[in-house]
């Protein structure tokens, strides 16, 4: 039982369904995540989605209606295991990780966030029953536009930029206001020790202690990286 922070005063909580659980069970039990599981702010539990089927075989999946390569998550145990999480308690989204679905920027981590509870599915194979996205989904969220074997990993990233945003999980709070995209903008260059390294000097406006020159001197070069590598975000 994760016992929830008097000083935040909650704790999100995350549903992972998926046919690997296993591959999950890294990601979170180290650096910032353990650390938000913890102090009680976050709990990740993950669901083996054959767990829910009612296959003697614990059979999940079944060929295509129609013909075509590649097999189908079915309906039946997605959908079981979806109703009875909400039996329990109540969700803010049921997310479906897919190629095809929304890609997620800083804005939607931002939102999701301030979440109580969430179910990710992970999908697989050639995907999920279409009634499945029909009737139980929420949201669709893509990492990128390309394809890797299954959902798990994908879902991984979402909980790393859900669960860092969450208040108390970084020891600075405010450091997640300074990451890139938060602003529309590509974070600023950084520097730390030594200040001059085998000639190689740190600029010496951010040695000044000047908070107000130095946060302009941050933002104009946030502006000038953005401008490079990625201007569309500035239009």
């Amino acid at each position: 039982m994760v016992v929830v922070s008097k000083e935040y005063e909650r704790c999100m909580r995350i549903d992972l369904i998926t046919l690997l659980p296993d591959l999950l069970r890294g990601p979170f039990d180290n650096s910032i995540l353990k650390r938000a599981h913890e102090r009680g702010l976050l709990e990740v539990v993950i669901h083996n989605l054959r767990d829910y089927t009612s296959h003697k075989h614990r059979q999940v999946d079944d060929y295509q209606f129609g013909g075509g390569a590649g097999m189908v998550m079915m309906i039946e145990p997605i959908a079981r295991c979806i109703e009875q999480l909400k039996s329990e308690r109540d969700y803010d989204q049921v997310i479906y990780m897919t190629p095809d679905g929304l890609l997620l920027d800083q804005p939607t981590a931002n939102k999701l966030s301030m979440s109580k509870n969430i179910i990710i599915l992970c999908g697989h194979y050639k995907g999920v029953d279409q009634r499945v996205r029909d009737h139980f989904i929420t949201q669709e969220i893509s990492i990128g536009n390309y394809v890797l074997s299954g959902g798990e990993l994908p879902a991984a990233v979402l909980v790393d930029a859900i669960g860092r945003l969450i208040p108390g999980v970084l020891n600075d709070e405010s450091s997640a206001l300074f990451d890139s995209f938060q602003d529309d903008l590509l974070a600023p260059p950084v520097y730390t020790r030594p200040e001059d390294f085998n000639g190689l000097k740190v600029p010496s406006i951010i040695l000044t202690g000047d908070e107000k020159k130095i946060s302009q001197w941050r933002h104009d070069r946030a502006i000038e990286r953005t401008a490079e590598r990625r201007p569309d975000l500035l239009k």
